[in-house]
């Protein structure tokens, strides 16, 4: 398999960063509020703390609310369905206004988001659609569909099949949890894109695996990941080297890249393969410099979090707030009015302007 030449990327690397700055304003949240409105209680409700991305989420959030004037309620449910819920409650006993909620099972809520409906609560879904309700007003999120299109055209371009090369190069495809809306939106824009490659030969899939039931890992679990890749090794390639495993997301390639590691992957006779990611956790982001995992697409909380308070804020005053997308999020009931932020993607030559020079993470995390 090719290395990697960062000359080839070079150009899709600007057009990620050009993206980055005009995608979505991370200030644009800010600005306080006045009035009645001051000192209204926000509800945040966050998933877990045991992926560095919601901390990251939760305290943008808490912080850019607060500085808007608000109080605010952040929890944390230890992935525990039972525990949101609770959680939830607390928050509309409490007197919230608006609740913003990163589900654990998109499908769990309808009961609370009832009682929330009743005392004319507005409800932002955060990254992930709450589904099978009327009584979600808003999505905020990335888009999502192109995190996987990233995905894909950081391997197209890459090996340089839009140039024509003609392989065959070896790939796995894994898929995140089968109960996160999100994960059928990053296989689907993932796969879409890869299709004609691997329709026509030139990428090809050994294990045939390529159905999401057949290559999704329930929870987004590290162990997950690895005991599946640790399977797809022995059966599959134990005469030749895989090329290429496409990964959702960061928390897939930190199993992954433990399995490939065990199996003797990372000398100079048997290179990783092109392996991708999604959040820019730190413990992906030293993977990348180390040269294990070869990118991941960057979701700036910051700037989803400064465009939910913007929603916040626009609830509060009693206006509409800015959305961008109207036909693609239905939750099972009714069409989510969204607002999609846009991802871009970091790797070894880009790493340092998107996460480091913006503030984002500091050298001494990375060390």
């Amino acid at each position: 398999m090719k290395k990697i030449i960062s000359v080839v990327l070079a150009l899709f690397i600007l057009a990620s960063v050009t993206t980055l700055i005009t995608g979505c304003d991370a200030q644009s949240g800010k600005g306080a509020v006045s009035g009645e409105r001051s000192g209204a209680l926000i509800g945040v409700a966050m998933p877990t703390k045991s992926l560095q991305r919601w901390n990251q989420d939760g305290d943008n959030m808490k912080k850019m609310l607060e500085e808007a004037g608000y109080k605010v309620d952040l929890q944390y449910a230890a992935n525990s369905v039972e525990t949101q819920i609770s959680q939830i409650e607390n928050m509309i006993t409490k007197g919230a206004k608006v609740l913003v909620i990163a589900s654990i099972d998109g499908e769990s809520l309808t009961g609370v988001l009832a009682e929330a409906a009743k005392e004319n609560i507005k409800v932002i879904a955060y990254d992930r659609l709450i589904k099978g309700t009327e009584h979600v007003d808003y999505y905020a999120t990335f888009d999502n569909y192109k995190v996987g299109v990233i995905q894909a055209e950081y391997i197209i371009k890459t090996l340089e099949l839009d140039k024509g090369a003609k392989g065959p190069f070896t790939m796995e495809v894994f898929g995140g949890s089968p109960d996160d809306n999100n994960a059928y939106y990053f296989y689907a824009g993932a796969m879409d894109t890869l299709k004609p490659y691997i329709d026509s030969g030139v990428l090809v899939v050994k294990s045939g695996q390529t159905e999401m039931e057949q290559i999704a890992i329930m929870g987004w679990k590290s162990e997950g990941a690895q005991a599946r890749m640790d399977n797809l090794l022995t059966a599959y390639y134990s005469d030749e080297p895989v090329d290429i495993v496409l990964s959702p997301n960061d928390s897939l390639a930190q199993g992954i890249v433990a399995s490939l590691k065990a199996a003797g992957y990372g000398s100079a006779d048997k290179p990783y393969p092109i392996l991708t990611g999604q959040d820019c956790d730190i413990t992906n982001v030293k993977q990348l410099i180390a040269g294990e995992q070869s990118m991941s697409v960057f979701k700036d909380t910051r700037t989803l979090a400064a465009k939910v308070v913007e929603m916040v804020n626009a609830i509060m005053a009693g206006t509409e707030p800015e959305i961008n997308d109207t036909k693609t999020y239905h939750n099972g009931v009714k069409i989510v009015p969204s607002y999609l932020c846009e991802p871009v993607f970091a790797d070894v030559n880009n790493y340092r302007e998107l996460l480091l020079e913006s503030g984002y993470y500091t050298e001494d995390q990375l060390k």
